[in-house]
């Protein structure tokens, strides 16, 4: 099933994004691999897709898992929460209708 794992950020983590960005990324890597990712990215703090120093307010993923209890594992498991990045990840099934 998808499931929709929504990440909130800490005020002020943009350095702590920018050193564990490789790591975060080399994870969704991996479920695009297994054709388990359908889509990614971050929410910028303003209306511009180059936030520049306003950085990030969170994140969006939403991915296929075997269940709700793998996908949070998953989301708890995010090298932005060790590093301190996101204040909060919620995990949610999501059921794609469209497209």
């Amino acid at each position: 099933m998808w499931y929709a794992i929504s990440s909130q950020d800490n005020d002020n983590s943009l350095t702590e994004r920018q050193s564990a960005r490789t790591a975060h990324l080399n994870r969704l890597h991996h479920l695009k691999n297994a054709g388990r990712l359908l889509v990614a990215g971050p929410h910028p703090a303003i209306d511009n897709p180059e936030p520049g120093e306003a950085g990030f307010t969170g994140s969006l993923v939403i991915a296929e898992f075997d269940s709700l209890a793998d996908a949070k594992a998953w989301g708890d498991a995010d090298p932005y929460v060790s590093a301190g990045v996101y204040a909060s990840v919620t995990v949610k099934p999501f059921n794609r209708v469209l497209p």
